[in-house]
């Protein structure tokens, strides 16, 4: 069928806010042109995450009824452990309110001061967390991303002759890797199998461990299974089953995969890792049985980790993001390729070239895509990733600019894609005027979600 149709009905609607240009433009300057302080009731498509932006199933609903409320030891945590043990394979469950609470307990409980983490692209709270441990992020991409037009399947790889040159060189000084699927800051882009498992071969000739930050998983398997030579025939639990055998552990922000509304684990391999998390996760998550989330909140992790195995469920996400994707192109923007699994990727460096990385040329898209539709999206570029240069002072540019449209499952329909594409019809017409944009406070850790800006006049690159 041509037509893409989504695999559910919907019981429950919300009204959104539809604001005019004026309203919008006045509303982005009082935010400081940050989006990310941008008030919800001012955004009519609402692309700034994935996180925790889900519309939840009657299942899940109905599974919060059963939520079990006790301090220590409840049905639900143990229901809960049961589904992450059964998916993973990993015996040694702990609940977390959110991704970046697993993140944190796996830096305090491995890693030293100077130690470095290495990954295929590490994304902003995992980098923030390593260094404010005292580690050092780094990121070993594949070179394919170099070409945000390249069509290459798996550009959310690693690069295995980086990591083997970086494991010659200073192997002693690697506390572990974390392997991101699928790979966030790339584009949204897969990892395959076969990357997967030649990482963990190579790792362990070192005996570093591999985690798998796994918040989406499911798509990835997707992508494994019609993108991968061998993968056609099996199934998403079977392929799923695969990619968490070759890890240590793994972690995860179930708002994106799990289509909760809140929380995350951390699972290991590790007895001893495993209690040395749990002692210190007292001090701020809670009981390990419930890691500051409610038994309802568990309920409903555990049934949206069954869910999003449906491949019917996964099929049409993926095909809705391409069928977006090649809208947004067909209007002039130039968008990351392969189309990812969460988001469309738009190339800011390519698609407004006359701004400079210094005038922080994607976060100029994403605040002129809100100011002339009411989508909210979110910068992937100099803003989020760029810093300063410890001993000069300059700033040091990220090396893409991008600004990615992620997708709430569940939330947006297809006339809600179909509005987006027309606005940005319209919006391609004006790109070469759109105004840089300059820093006037920032915070010194994840500066873009509470950094304020300010325009400044267009200056176009020599």
């Amino acid at each position: 069928m041509k037509t893409i149709f989504e695999p559910f009905k919907i019981k429950m609607v919300e009204p959104i806010p539809i604001l005019t240009a004026a309203e919008r433009q006045a509303a982005i300057k009082t935010a400081n042109f940050n989006l990310f302080t941008l008030p919800a009731d001012t955004v009519t498509f609402d692309f700034l995450t994935d996180s925790g932006t889900s519309a939840m199933s009657s299942a899940q609903w109905a599974a919060m009824l059963l939520g079990d409320e006790s301090y220590a030891g409840s049905t639900s945590y143990q229901r809960f452990q049961r589904t992450i043990q059964n998916l993973t394979g990993l015996e040694h469950v702990i609940p977390t309110h959110q991704g970046r609470s697993a993140e944190a307990l796996l830096c305090q409980a491995l890693l030293k001061p100077g130690q470095r983490v290495l990954g295929n692209t590490q994304f902003d709270t995992t980098r923030a967390n390593i260094e404010s441990a005292g580690g050092i992020s780094i990121d070993l991409p594949d070179p394919a991303n170099k070409n945000t037009q390249a069509e290459d399947p798996f550009k959310g790889n690693v690069d295995l002759h980086a990591l083997k040159q970086e494991l010659e060189d200073r192997s002693s000084e690697v506390a572990f890797f974390v392997m991101t699927v699928t790979n966030n800051s790339v584009g949204g882009q897969p990892v395959s199998m076969e990357n997967l498992r030649t990482t963990r071969q190579i790792l362990a000739d070192y005996r570093i461990p591999l985690f798998i930050d796994c918040a989406r998983f499911a798509e990835n398997a997707y992508f494994i299974k019609t993108r991968e030579l061998g993968y056609a025939a099996k199934s998403i639990p079977s392929i799923v089953s695969e990619m968490f055998s070759y890890a240590d552990g793994a972690l995860m922000s179930a708002k994106k995969d799990a289509f909760a509304n809140i929380g995350g684990f951390l699972a290991l391999k590790d007895a001893r890792l495993a209690e040395d998390v749990r002692r210190r996760m007292v001090i701020t998550e809670g009981f390990p049985t419930y890691g500051g989330l409610a038994g309802r909140d568990l309920e409903a992790i555990a049934t949206g980790l069954d869910e999003i195995q449906d491949e019917s469920y996964l099929s049409y996400r993926i095909k809705s993001v391409d069928y977006f994707g090649r809208g947004l192109e067909e209007a002039g923007l130039k968008v990351v390729k392969p189309l990812g699994g969460h988001a469309v990727y738009i190339d800011a460096k390519a698609s407004v070239p006359h701004l400079a990385a210094a005038q922080f040329p994607a976060q100029a898209l994403a605040v002129a895509l809100y100011e002339t539709i009411g989508l909210r999206g979110v910068e992937v570029g100099s803003l989020m990733f760029g810093h300063k240069d410890e001993v000069s002072g300059e700033e040091i540019p990220a090396p893409q600019e991008l600004v990615r449209l992620a997708f709430p499952r569940r939330v947006y329909t297809q006339s809600h894609i179909d509005a987006i594409i027309e606005g940005a019809h319209e919006m391609a017409r004006t790109l070469d005027q759109l105004p840089g944009y300059r820093i006037v406070e920032q915070a010194k850790f994840l500066r873009h979600f509470t950094a304020k800006l300010d325009r400044q006049d267009c200056e176009v690159q020599s």
